[in-house]
């Protein structure tokens, strides 16, 4: 059975449709937050069913994504959000992988998360306080449109993964 502990996950972003390219940002967070699907339904009343309405199914929505880690000397968070900012590459999209590994190492990962057309909407420097003693934390807000699941099929017999 896999344990999901924290600091095993590994976010890699990379230009849209180039899937094992050259990562644009990658690195392993602390946190990520937001994997969050939602779908709005819409409700009809039917004249004569007085039993209840009918639900159909509604637009889904995606909520934003946020990447923490403790500041590191690669800048590529910043470069990223600077590039769709000011310097007027508005809308810079990137695809993305949020890769979660368990316990034994970082071999193969137990899941996956696929996430496309990713945009950088904000990024957040560390707070500095000269009498912290705590870690700077920085952070980068992603919106997307879409995200798929993807996990490693378990043998039943073994409890081991067919690879």
């Amino acid at each position: 059975m896999s344990q999901f502990i924290p600091f095993r996950f590994q976010v890699t972003l990379f230009p849209t449709g180039e899937e094992g390219t050259t990562a644009v940002c990658q690195g392993r967070f602390s946190e990520v937050s937001g994997l969050e699907v939602s779908m709005s339904p819409k409700t009809i009343k039917e004249g004569g069913r007085n039993w209840g309405e009918v639900h159909l199914a509604g637009s889904t929505t995606f909520a934003p994504i946020v990447l923490k880690r403790g500041v590191t000397e690669i800048n590529d968070l910043y470069d990223w959000l600077d590039v769709t900012t000011r310097q007027a590459n508005y809308a810079y999209r990137l695809d993305g992988e949020i890769a979660v590994f368990d316990a034994h190492g970082f071999d193969k990962p137990i899941m996956t998360w696929k996430l496309s057309n990713v945009m950088a909407t904000k990024f957040k420097g560390p707070d500095l306080s000269s009498t912290a003693s705590t870690v700077a934390i920085e952070e980068l807000h992603l919106v997307h449109e879409g995200m798929v699941l993807e996990r490693r099929v378990l043998s039943q017999n073994t409890g081991a993964a067919n690879e």
